[in-house]
């Protein structure tokens, strides 16, 4: 399940904080992405720093009945490769 596993923001990826959320620009791929909460900007920066998505989720206080919600929304950002498979060491994402 995607909550046990490890992420971080895809290299090449950089984030830019909107009213609405944020815009997910891929530099690879040259994708535009929205997310359209702030509380979904909150869990995909605290990815990197996280030994698992539950966690993210758990420390940017995401209550637990809203997890399978997120766990389906941070599904869809690996599918376009906005977040990836963590192995080892922190995010290298770029935070704009």
């Amino acid at each position: 399940m995607i909550l046990d596993q490890a992420w971080s923001l895809a290299p090449s990826v950089a984030l830019r904080h909107e009213r609405f959320g944020a815009l997910a620009y891929h530099f690879g791929n040259r994708k535009l992405t929205f997310l359209k909460r702030p509380e979904l900007l909150t869990v995909v920066r605290a990815l990197g720093d996280h030994p698992d998505a539950r966690s993210a989720l758990e420390a940017s206080g995401v209550p637990s009945s809203q997890h399978a919600a997120y766990a389906q929304a941070l599904e869809g950002l690996a599918s376009i490769d906005v977040i990836r498979p963590r192995t080892a060491g922190p995010s290298t994402g770029q935070h704009t």
